[in-house]
């Protein structure tokens, strides 16, 4: 995998993350809709991801948990708004307390996926969208940039893997 670019707007209130993988846009798809795989690589290395909901539709919802290295955990929803298989997904990101109910259904960041063919495999496109400056700094501060990077760096070992033996 390669991290093109990850680039912070605050005109725009994004946080864009753009990798590049050796693996077709189907593949790289599974990566998303596969919860066991989804769980791999959402978070870094020292904070899994775990989900114990996953609608993979529109209007679907998610419900999952980061274990911390100390073992506290850090809950999070997804609300699903488009399913466009394989090339784009977006959903609500927000805190959830530890039943799985958004903390405030109003605090969330919204979340563009696309994935597209380049000439050695698939470009995946993720924009996260905040609703304020206030937002943004402060996923900024909670090391946001710097754990999706790490995030987005597992997914190549889950590609090379046959799809197969998920």
């Amino acid at each position: 995998m390669t991290l093109t670019l990850s680039h912070k707007d605050v005109e725009n209130l994004t946080l864009t993350f753009t990798t590049e993988f050796a693996a077709s846009v189907d593949r790289v798809w599974q990566v998303w809709e596969d919860p066991r795989q989804l769980e791999r690589w959402w978070g870094p290395p020292t904070v899994p991801a775990t989900f114990t909901k996953l609608e993979f539709s529109p209007e679907g919802d998610a419900r999952y948990f980061m274990t911390m290295p100390d073992g506290s955990r850090a809950y999070g929803w997804w609300r699903i708004l488009a399913v466009h298989a394989p090339h784009r997904l977006e959903f609500e990101d927000g805190f959830s307390d530890d039943s799985g109910e958004p903390v405030d259904s109003t605090d969330f960041a919204t979340c563009a996926v696309t994935l597209e063919t380049v000439e050695n495999g698939t470009r995946m496109t993720l924009v996260n969208t905040f609703k304020s400056a206030e937002q943004l700094d402060e996923m900024m501060k909670m090391g946001m940039e710097e754990g999706m990077a790490e995030a987005l760096g597992q997914i190549d070992a889950i590609l090379a893997e046959s799809s197969v033996s998920r």
